[in-house]
């Protein structure tokens, strides 16, 4: 699924990445600017970590773009945001086609109106077969909202006969939760300041490695991208092991 990385390295690249954009509007605020300025300037930031992630061979990325509590920010601010998303679609879906990059959404999209519903769904089905890399964008989107959706689903099997109550497990639940196919985020990264997962991919982050910035959104690119990464190499991921096993699977891993 994942393209080569185009430069040599020898630090471990992670498989996902999924990331919190966060301070576009302190960006703004800090210029004597209107809100919906900081978030232009966040669509910018976008298209330099696609940028960053083709080029490395990240096979995932996940962008936190519209939580479900963002329906409750001034109209004003939720209009503007929807204008250039529209636009946004309107604009790079041809250039993320060309590059092989899958695009997908994940939340209630039944909650946008229908000319942006359809633009997903165009962008969606022209990009199915790509796989230079997937970009999921969490649009309307909750961590909570998507488990109870899950949970629903499994409900509805067993009140129907399909399934029974004790055959649900942890595999079957994150069979039925957003991002089902691609493996779990291995790094997550939330600008802004903030050090805290505010309500995204509560399922899927159980393991991730977490790595939070002083930067705000419009301001991020590669190189704060990169030390993201190197943080991210510099860790062990132990999953419940210790290390010393983790040092004995490696060395059968790499034993011919």
């Amino acid at each position: 699924m994942s393209q080569a990385p185009t430069t040599p390295t020898l630090a471990p690249i992670p498989r996902h990445v999924a990331i919190i954009m966060d301070g576009n509007g302190r960006w703004a605020q800090k210029r004597r600017r209107p809100r919906v300025i900081g978030h232009r300037a966040g669509a910018r930031a976008v298209n330099r970590t696609i940028d960053f992630c083709l080029e490395r061979g990240v096979a995932a990325l996940t962008l936190f773009a519209f939580s479900s509590e963002n329906w409750g920010r001034p109209s004003e601010e939720v209009d503007a945001l929807m204008k250039l998303f529209l636009n946004a679609l309107d604009r790079e879906v041809d250039e993320l086609h060309r590059r092989g990059v899958r695009v997908r959404f994940i939340g209630e999209r039944e909650r946008f109106g229908a000319a942006l519903v359809s633009r997903m769904q165009l962008a969606e089905q022209r990009t199915a077969d790509n796989r230079a890399m997937t970009l999921s964008i969490a649009a309307s989107y909750g961590g909570r909202q998507d488990i109870a959706r899950a949970a629903r689903e499994l409900a509805a099997d067993v009140a129907a006969g399909r399934l029974l109550p004790e055959q649900i497990d942890e595999a079957m639940l994150s069979s039925r939760v957003a991002l089902a196919d691609l493996p779990p985020p291995d790094l997550f990264i939330r600008t802004g300041g903030d050090t805290r997962i505010s309500n995204f991919l509560l399922w899927q982050l159980a393991y991730t490695e977490l790595w939070f910035t002083d930067v705000l959104w419009p301001e991020f690119d590669a190189a704060v991208l990169q030390q993201a990464l190197d943080a991210y190499a510099a860790r062990e991921r132990r999953f419940g092991l210790t290390s010393a096993q983790i040092a004995a699977l490696a060395t059968e891993t790499s034993t011919p």
